[in-house]
C-alpha cells in the first residue's frame, strides 16, 4: 500500500527504534526463499534486478528506485522477472518500548517510491559496511546512519512528489496560456486562476521552462506572431493586437530582440525567399 510520507516521518520521530540487523542478499533464479518474514520488521532497499514481493498476499514490484517495508512474521512470496540476479539490502529494526509497538507502523507493509538516488545507495552501502564492523563506535554509527538512510529516502519521496505536482501545474498553466494568449494575462491573474501564489508559479516555470511565466507568455505571443507573418498579409499592427500586445512599437522591439530583425524585415525576407 501507499503511505503518507509526512505520517511516516512523524511516526519515526516519535517512536524509539533500534537497528536489529543489516543484511545483504543476492538471489539467483531458482533459489528457494522463506515463506514468512523474520521476527522483526524491516526495510528492503533494492540494488539490482526486479522482483515481486508479496506481504500477506499484497504484491509489490521492486526494483532500484523503490523501497518496501514489511512487518514481522508476515506471509511472504517472491517472484523474479527474467534471468537477472536480484540483490538487495534488508535493514531490520525493533521498537524499543513494547507499549508503543502495537500502535506503530512496524506491523504494516508499504512502499516508498524514492526514484534513483545515488546518495541513498551510498548511505545504505555505508550502513551495511559499518554494521559489519566491531566495537562501540560502529554500533553508534549504525544507529545514526540508519536514520540518515530513512531521512534521505523520505526526502527523495517528497522531492519526487513535488516534481510531479510542479510538472502538472506547469502543464495546466502553459496549456491555458496557449489557449488564451491573445487575452490580458498577468502573473497575478495566472496565479489566481490556478490557486497558487506568484512565487510558486514563477518557481515552477523557471524549473520546467527555464524562464518566468511573464517571459513565457511574451515568447509564446511572439512565436504566434511569427507564424502569422508567414501565413498572412495582415498588417503588423493588427498582428500585434491579435496576439495580445496593444503597443505595436513594443511588439516590434520585442520581436527584433527575439529574432534579430523587425517584423517588417522578417516578412520581407520571407517573401523574397519565396521568390
Amino acid at each position: 500500500m501507499k503511505i503518507d510520507v509526512n505520517q511516516l516521518a512523524e511516526h519515526l520521530a516519535h517512536t524509539p527504534f533500534q537497528v536489529e540487523g543489516v543484511y545483504r542478499y543476492a538471489k539467483n533464479p531458482g533459489v528457494p526463499h522463506a515463506d514468512y518474514t523474520d521476527s522483526f520488521p524491516g526495510f528492503v532497499f533494492p540494488l539490482t534486478g526486479k522482483v515481486q514481493f508479496q506481504f500477506n498476499d499484497t504484491p509489490y514490484i521492486l526494483s532500484p528506485g523503490k523501497v518496501v517495508h514489511g512487518g514481522a512474521k508476515m506471509k511472504l512470496a517472491q517472484k523474479l522477472f527474467g534471468n537477472t540476479n536480484w540483490e538487495y539490502i534488508l535493514v531490520q529494526y525493533r521498537i524499543c518500548h513494547s507499549e508503543l509497538e502495537e500502535s506503530s507502523l512496524s506491523h504494516q507493509h508499504f512502499e516508498l517510491s524514492t526514484g534513483q538516488s545515488p546518495r541513498l545507495i551510498e548511505l545504505i552501502m555505508r550502513l551495511w559496511h559499518v554494521y559489519n564492523q566491531r566495537g562501540g563506535i560502529p554500533m553508534f554509527q549504525t544507529e545514526m546512519l540508519f536514520r540518515d538512510v530513512l531521512n534521505e529516502a523520505l526526502l527523495c519521496v517528497v522531492n519526487r512528489q513535488n516534481s510531479c505536482e510542479s510538472l502538472t501545474l506547469f502543464e495546466r498553466v502553459s496549456h491555458y496560456i496557449h489557449e488564451y494568449y491573445d487575452q490580458s494575462l498577468t502573473i497575478e491573474s495566472l496565479a489566481e486562476h490556478n490557486n497558487v501564489n506568484r512565487n510558486r508559479l514563477s518557481y515552477v516555470f523557471r524549473r520546467h521552462a527555464g524562464m518566468g511565466p511573464g517571459e513565457y507568455v511574451l515568447k509564446y505571443r511572439i512565436n504566434m506572431a511569427q507564424e502569422m507573418l508567414f501565413t498572412s498579409d495582415v498588417p503588423i499592427q493588427q498582428i500585434a493586437q491579435s496576439v495580445g500586445i496593444a503597443d505595436p512599437f513594443y511588439f516590434s522591439r520585442v520581436f527584433k530582440k527575439q529574432f534579430g530583425v523587425s517584423p517588417t524585415e522578417y516578412r520581407a525576407k520571407f517573401i523574397n525567399n519565396l521568390c
